[in-house]
């Protein structure tokens, strides 16, 4: 007896599938890339960032899950990290900004002179 290939399971329990996820990721993706072209504070641009890049998390698990693969936690963990590592730089330079402007703002940003 072998076993089917081309099987995948969708079914995440009895009332959610992978279907679900991707489409909460798209919905999330898209909150995320709305904040970051309408905004223009730096703080909302990280938190913005955050969103999209949870977003492709949900979505590499899911289809992980979906394929019986470990491959979409391990690609969840890397985004993880360099998002750990996003937050620790860009919050150190976006203070660095605010103690020399006394603003966040991202006009301000393109006047920089050093």
């Amino acid at each position: 007896m072998t076993p089917n290939a081309t099987l995948i399971t969708t079914q995440f329990g009895p009332y959610l599938s992978v279907y679900d996820f991707l489409i909460l990721s798209v919905i999330l993706f898209s909150i995320g890339l709305f904040g970051m072209l309408r905004r223009k504070n730096i703080l909302m641009l990280f938190l913005s960032s955050e969103i999209m890049l949870n977003a492709l998390n949900i979505a590499f698990v899911a289809v992980g899950v979906m394929l019986g693969d470990m491959g979409g936690q391990v690609f969840a963990l890397f985004i993880i990290a360099l998002a750990a590592s996003e937050v620790a730089v860009g919050l150190g330079l976006m203070l660095l900004w605010y103690r020399k402007q006394k603003s966040i703002d991202i006009d301000k940003l393109s006047t920089m002179k050093g």
